[in-house]
């Protein structure tokens, strides 16, 4: 196979399993675009985590929300859990990696908050703690994944969103997650703007 027909086939395989994900999670996407707006209307924030590239996402999710996505509307309020490098350290030497972000959580999370809970294999520990803590702060939860949701599933309670991309495959599923946050600040945007019902 040519080096051509190698980039080819990454093309082919990423438009193949966004089509895929299109028919599996645009109601899905709707709910949680919906939960969202529901927060931020009522004054609370969304808050978001994840690990290397999904950690990239949460900072690119919150940043679009916080600052703004394509259209000019007041600041949303959104948090990254992945940026203070103080924080992330102190806990994971104090106490362990597995607790980065449940312990922002429990400080900062409120009843009516959101926590976008991003990982692509769903089997994160420190993700998975998150969505405990979240629960336990009366914080709703989004998961996005992939893989099947690994183990992150059996988290969710009822209200919860799961966003789980149907592909097996790292790359792919990473660039769907990112068409999935553009989806979620095009939604929130279109809602608060009165654009959409």
């Amino acid at each position: 196979m040519s080096l051509q027909q190698r980039i080819q086939s990454q093309f082919n395989d990423s438009v193949a399993v966004k089509q895929a994900a299109l028919l599996a999670m645009a109601a899905p996407i709707e709910a949680a675009v919906r939960a969202m707006v529901a927060c931020l209307v009522g004054g609370g924030k969304v808050m978001a985590c994840g690990n290397g590239g999904s950690a990239a996402d949460a900072q690119h999710f919150a940043a679009e929300l916080l600052n703004r996505f394509e259209k000019e509307r007041p600041p949303l309020a959104a948090l990254a859990l992945t940026t203070d490098s103080s924080t992330l350290t102190s806990i994971a030497n104090d106490y362990s990696f597995d607790q980065i972000f449940a312990k922002q959580v429990a400080g900062l999370g409120r009843a009516g908050d959101v926590l976008l809970a991003i990982s692509t294999s769903g089997n994160s520990p420190n993700v998975m703690a998150a969505i405990v803590a979240a629960h336990a702060q009366g914080v709703r939860v989004v998961a996005l994944t992939g893989k099947g949701g690994g183990a992150i599933p059996e988290l969710l309670a009822n209200d919860d969103v799961h966003l789980c991309v149907p592909a097996d495959r790292t790359a792919r599923i990473q660039e769907v997650h990112l068409v999935t946050i553009h989806c979620l600040c095009d939604g929130i945007d279109a809602l608060i703007l009165g654009e959409t019902s």
